[in-house]
């Protein structure tokens, strides 16, 4: 007899097919929940990364009322802007024509306080700044990406400077370049 009409031949692939279905069900199964869990971890540590110190402020609204604090924050925080005498200085040429920046800045801040705090430490603010600005050459000046990168600079060294206190933004009111 063959094998293609033979009863038992076909119930024997049959077995197989099951046994193997059921083997590649169970696979999947355990993939889905492998997949489930990584991403609920992966879900469960970025809440945790990005969530920041909300908690912490969630906790102290309710021991205070709530709303008492919104107000609060509300009211203390303001836009105020601390203005800089303009600063003159020479740029690295390399032993080149001197060149020379002149640039008058403004910081802002969002409380009284602050602004208090940079009066205070302007000694040290404009001590960071002319440090950095001495060491810039023409072409870190260039197009709006140089005009970025030295915001984004000076923003870094007067935090540095000022810290606790914090300055949201430098704003530029002049800038100019000889040569």
């Amino acid at each position: 007899m063959s094998e293609e009409n033979d009863p038992e031949a076909d119930e024997d692939d049959l077995a197989e097919g099951l046994e193997q279905k059921k083997t590649s069900g169970k696979k999947i199964i355990i993939i889905a929940v492998v997949a489930i869990l990584v991403l609920a971890l992966g879900g469960g540590v970025a809440y945790f990364f990005l969530s920041g110190d909300d908690d912490s402020e969630n906790t102290t609204d309710l021991e205070h009322g709530g709303q008492e604090s919104d107000l609060a924050d509300q009211e203390s925080s303001e836009l105020l802007f601390l203005a800089l005498e303009p600063m003159l200085v020479n740029l690295d040429t390399a032993g080149g024509k001197p060149k020379y920046l002149k640039i008058t800045i403004e910081l802002e801040v969002d409380k009284q306080e602050s602004l208090d705090d940079l009066t205070k430490k302007m000694p040290r603010i404009i001590d960071q700044f002319q440090t950095y600005l001495r060491q810039l050459r023409i072409e870190d000046l260039n197009g709006s990406a140089g005009m970025f990168r030295l915001k984004e600079e000076l923003l870094i060294k007067v935090n540095d400077a000022v810290y606790p206190t914090r300055v949201n933004d430098v704003l530029f009111k002049e800038m100019l370049v000889n040569g």
